[in-house]
């Protein structure tokens, strides 16, 4: 395909989806290098083995999976000019959105008071900490996408042909949503 033909609309469309994932990619290296170097320094003396996850991750591994159903049933819906159905997963996904973050830090609570460590005071959980606190900042910036995306839909921006916001916020959703069942597999088989 020649990326330089089509219409203007059709060149800003593609662009833009480029542009999303450059940062995709980019992000992933990002979450690569952090767990290269949670792997290399499980080689030290202070490392904790058999690292406990917390039950509340897990519950936030159903949430965010969850989510990207509900995101995918959002997109949809809006392509199909079911305004209201839209709505209501958009709102469900950004719900769900807020609940995976309050999972996790129920799971830095569940960390520091049952097993009695702090960010600072163990490298295996300042690792954990520091990851799982990377991954939230980018479900945030998810989430700020998604109600530009509510908000857009309930000024009915988008239409038939016309739902290139949408689009881009869903593959960021999946995206951070994939990151997150990465990193827990990764912590449970990497403890």
């Amino acid at each position: 395909m020649d990326y330089t033909e089509g219409t203007e609309i059709e060149k800003r469309r593609r662009a833009k989806k480029m542009m999303l994932w450059f940062g995709i990619v980019s992000l992933s290296m990002s979450f690569a290098g952090l767990t290269s170097a949670f792997v290399v320094s499980r080689k030290r003396s202070d490392w904790v083995e058999n690292l406990t996850i917390p039950k509340f991750f897990m519950y936030s591994l159903v949430v965010i999976i969850v989510s990207s159903l509900t995101m995918e049933l959002a997109k949809k819906a809006v392509r199909s000019g079911r305004n209201n159905e839209g709505t209501t997963w958009l709102l469900i996904t950004w719900a769900l959105g807020v609940l995976f973050i309050y999972f996790q830090f129920l799971g830095f609570k569940e960390i520091y008071l049952q097993l009695g460590y702090a960010f600072n005071e163990n490298i295996s959980f300042s690792f954990l900490y520091i990851i799982v606190l990377v991954h939230i900042a980018h479900l945030i910036a998810a989430m700020i996408a998604l109600m530009v995306v509510i908000y857009n839909h309930f000024k009915q921006r988008y239409t038939q042909g016309k739902t290139l916001g949408i689009e881009l916020a869903a593959t960021f959703w999946h995206f951070v949503d994939f990151v997150w069942i990465y990193l827990f597999l990764f912590f449970y088989f990497f403890r």
